[in-house]
């Protein structure tokens, strides 16, 4: 049997901690109506000029594909949580644009993405998390 490198085992335990991660804050976020993926699009709309942006944009911003990110769209269009909006510039661009519904959901749902986050993390001190951050923001560039 081969052994895994570092890098492999480290590839595996990132994989573990996201899904570790991801399950306790969807089952949070579902009492919005919302999944973890989706409080990132609208959260990444957010903070967006005028609350919008291109999808191949948005789904560079959030690491899913083009075609991953138009069908997470679907159900959030239908829920009234974003819309299509034509790029006054270029009528061959369309955007995608947090709607006040979607704002106020997310609104709300920041508050228990907060405590779901807290939970999460309440095992590492502030240096920790921060040293997290720094070491997954190598791994981005």
């Amino acid at each position: 049997m081969q052994s895994l490198t570092s890098a492999m085992q480290l590839a595996m335990a990132l994989f573990q901690a996201q899904s570790g991660l991801l399950k306790p804050l969807d089952r949070s976020l579902s009492l919005h109506g919302i999944s973890f993926t989706e409080l990132m699009v609208m959260l990444t709309l957010q903070q967006a000029p005028q609350s919008s942006m291109r999808r191949i944009e948005l789904a560079d911003a959030i690491g899913l594909s083009a075609s991953g990110v138009t069908r997470l769209l679907l159900p959030m269009e239908k829920n009234h949580l974003v819309e299509k909006q034509q790029n006054q510039r270029d009528a061959r661009v369309s955007l995608v644009k947090l709607t006040d519904t979607g704002q106020q959901i997310l609104s709300d749902a920041l508050t228990t993405f907060e405590q779901s986050a807290q939970k999460a993390t309440q095992s590492l001190t502030s240096k920790q998390i921060e040293q997290c951050l720094q070491l997954l923001g190598a791994l981005r560039a």
